[in-house]
């Protein structure tokens, strides 16, 4: 009697666990819906909003008339600000919001370190060095940016080439972080070098506005070959996500479960080198998304990295294209992003600090 009283009450037990895990299965698939609709709202939003302001119906209209192919009845201007400049601009803004938050995820799982963002390799100041000699040089639109991302994916591969030469024996993760703050040093210094040299009425002021971050001189083109690195750098960190939670746990934890620690390392500094090389060779220097965006979707997800990195990624668009709405609409000179994001990304950042380390890992 009492033996079958025990198989009862653990069957009880298994049934309420069961039951709280669907329950909490289920609120996740909910929180990933409402966020996904987060980028679609803004995007709505984005579209009306400017200098040229463009009222909802004649929206509808315009939108319509494209995809059933009906004869134009809108201005041609409304349609050249439409789809020449703001669905371009909105478009890549969500590519490099999402691919900063990823990117800055992805790095502080590896790292282990709530404070790591994706500049911590070098990066984002190779990419400043690569467009301020392109600049110098007098380069396209074009030529500014693949030398950008040639010099962003340059800087991250000496941080790795060194730290694997000098990190025999020692802590990797340390060798490499320490490795990457004199790179991105090294790299700040050749930038200041060229500005140094730069003709101070044309190239210095072009220089030194890229360097502040930006998406006013996007075209569809940019957006289209935008999201080529984008897609092979993200594809990879989300089917690898749920091992970034083993990762969290520590090196050893990780072998144990029969991890290549080193070999998912290396994929994710790659994969997250590319993300950021293609978002900052486009943007120029956007700080703050990176950091921030992983901790505001730690506080809605918690540390899970099978729902925090879609989520991180989700919340980055939308931060990203809110920003970009108040840089080009609310002042009557356009506001490089780099300024805004680190206007509202460091007292959100002190926030954090005084609330405390609840859902970091």
């Amino acid at each position: 009697m009492q033996i079958a009283n025990e198989v009862k009450l653990s069957e009880g037990v298994i049934s309420d666990i069961h039951g709280l895990y669907e329950k909490k299965k289920k609120n996740k698939k909910i929180l990933m819906i409402v966020l996904g609709l987060l980028p679609v709202a803004a995007f709505i939003l984005s579209t009306v909003m400017g200098r040229y302001v463009i009222s909802p119906l004649p929206l509808i209209d315009i939108l319509a008339g494209k995809l059933l192919g009906l004869p134009a009845t809108w201005p041609e201007t409304l349609e050249t600000v439409l789809f020449k400049v703001r669905i371009p601009r909105i478009f890549a803004a969500m590519l490099v919001g999402a691919a900063l938050s990823a990117a800055g995820a992805a790095y502080q799982g590896l790292f282990k370190n709530p404070m790591v963002s994706p500049d911590i390799l070098g990066a984002s100041a190779g990419a400043g060095f690569g467009a301020a000699v392109a600049i110098l040089m007098s380069f396209n639109i074009a030529g500014i940016q693949l030398t950008a991302f040639a010099f962003g994916l340059g800087a991250v591969m000496l941080t790795f080439v060194i730290s694997t030469v000098m990190g025999r024996g020692s802590n990797a993760v340390l060798t490499l972080i320490l490795t990457g703050m004199v790179v991105s040093t090294l790299f700040s210094s050749f930038t200041s070098m060229t500005k140094y040299v730069a003709d101070p009425y044309s190239k210095l002021p072009a220089i030194t506005f890229w360097l502040m971050g930006g998406l006013s001189s996007i075209t569809s083109k940019d957006a289209l070959i935008l999201l080529i690195p984008i897609c092979i750098g993200i594809t990879p960190l989300l089917m690898l996500r749920w091992k970034l939670n083993v990762l969290s746990f520590g090196e050893e934890e990780a072998k144990a479960m029969g991890i290549d620690t080193r070999r998912l390392r290396f994929i994710i500094i790659i994969c997250s080198t590319l993300l950021t090389a293609a978002a900052v060779s486009v943007s120029g220097m956007i700080g703050w998304i990176g950091l921030i965006v992983p901790h505001m979707a730690r506080l809605v997800t918690g540390p899970d990295y099978r729902v925090l990195l879609p989520a991180s990624m989700l919340i980055g668009s939308t931060f990203l294209v809110v920003v970009d709405d108040v840089a080009r609409s609310v002042f009557a000179m356009e506001i490089p992003l780099g300024i805004l994001t680190s206007l509202l990304g460091a007292p959100f950042f002190i926030y954090l600090l005084v609330k405390g380390k609840r859902g970091w890992v």
